[in-house]
């Protein structure tokens, strides 16, 4: 196997684990969501300590989005060397 491949294989891992990453973390977002969205609607009746966990849960939202974005700006960058390197190989054998 040639060194174009081994880098090939590197990058297909690299991508499939930032996918995985992505999807955990979505998923993490989306009880982050919810629970953000319970703590708004505490704040809005309840008293100081409602609404300094709504503004910690809303931090939480913001991290989380931020490093969702981060995730996949990598991963579309990986894919985009991926691409350079297999038009490298050429066209598949018939």
């Amino acid at each position: 196997m040639t060194r174009l491949h081994d880098r090939l294989f590197r990058l297909t891992d690299d991508i499939d684990r930032l996918r995985e990453e992505e999807r955990r973390t979505a998923a993490e977002l989306d009880v982050l969501l919810h629970l953000d969205d319970d703590a708004r609607r505490d704040a809005a009746v309840g008293g100081p300590i409602e609404r300094e966990d709504a503004r910690m849960t809303a931090a939480d939202v913001a991290r989380f989005r931020r490093a969702l974005r981060l995730l996949a700006a990598k991963r579309e960058r990986l894919e985009w060397k991926r691409e350079r390197l297999l038009q490298r190989l050429g066209p598949p054998d018939p």
